[in-house]
């Protein structure tokens, strides 16, 4: 029962290792050739994602949600597509590496259609790749080739976002609860502004504000920063 267990959490380790033992069996030299291939595969993502993982670190623990939020949110508008692809075509590494990155970025706020627009300019429109280009093939193919890839990412970027929701991707435990609003009571002067930005959150009690709500949703977070941004003497926190 254990070891069933253990082969349905890894099914896909199993998997690899089954076709790996039916490859040796039938045709040795593809199997040699394609562990190979693994292994340069391996070598190069444990060169890579370390790096990869302390920008994700440093990407959710110093830049402030609000900012990812201008930058590539939904509201960001053509800035927020510009920067995009500005990140994808200066960032190096291969795209597997692009994943941690802007799943990071989706959990701080960006918007489906930038997150599309990093991977693929991540992938195709990356500016070491495009000065090899212009070594073979010539500048002017760069640059045509360049203009109908980054329409074509743009249109692309469009219809994931119409297609995809935020609500449809994987989460993990801590994106899945709810947003906690906390309110230091030593800070609080009771001024009110926060309960007429949302009454249906704050509310005023003993010259003090009081969360009225049980939980904060993700799609109230924009509302919720600003009324943190908006206590005068920061007495609102709100936390994840």
């Amino acid at each position: 029962m254990m070891a069933m267990d253990l082969i349905k959490r890894n099914k896909t380790v199993f998997g690899v290792a089954f076709l790996y033992l039916v490859l040796f069996v039938f045709s040795p030299e593809k199997a040699f050739a394609s562990v190979n291939n693994s292994v340069y595969y391996l070598a190069e993502m444990f060169q890579v994602l370390p790096v990869i993982f302390l920008l994700t670190v440093v990407i959710e623990a110093l830049v402030p949600k609000k900012t990812i939020m201008n930058s590539f949110g939904e509201g960001s508008g053509w800035r927020g597509k510009v920067y995009s692809l500005i990140l994808g075509s200066i960032s190096a590494g291969p795209v597997y590496a692009a994943f941690p990155v802007c799943k990071t970025l989706l959990g701080k706020g960006a918007s489906i259609t930038n997150i599309v627009i990093v991977l693929s300019s991540w992938a195709v429109i990356k500016v070491p790749m495009l000065a090899n280009e212009v070594k073979f093939l010539g500048v002017e193919f760069m640059a045509a080739r360049w203009v109908l890839t980054v329409g074509a990412i743009l249109v692309m970027a469009q219809i994931t976002s119409k297609v995809v929701k935020i609500k449809d991707l994987p989460k993990d435990e801590r994106q899945d609860e709810e947003r906690v609003v906390e309110i230091k009571k030593d800070y609080c002067v009771g001024c009110g502004i926060c309960a007429r930005m949302l009454p249906e959150y704050y509310e005023i009690n003993e010259k003090k504000a009081k969360i009225i709500a049980e939980g904060v949703k993700n799609s109230d977070m924009d509302i919720l920063l600003k009324s943190a941004e908006e206590c005068p003497t920061k007495a609102i926190v709100v936390n994840g």
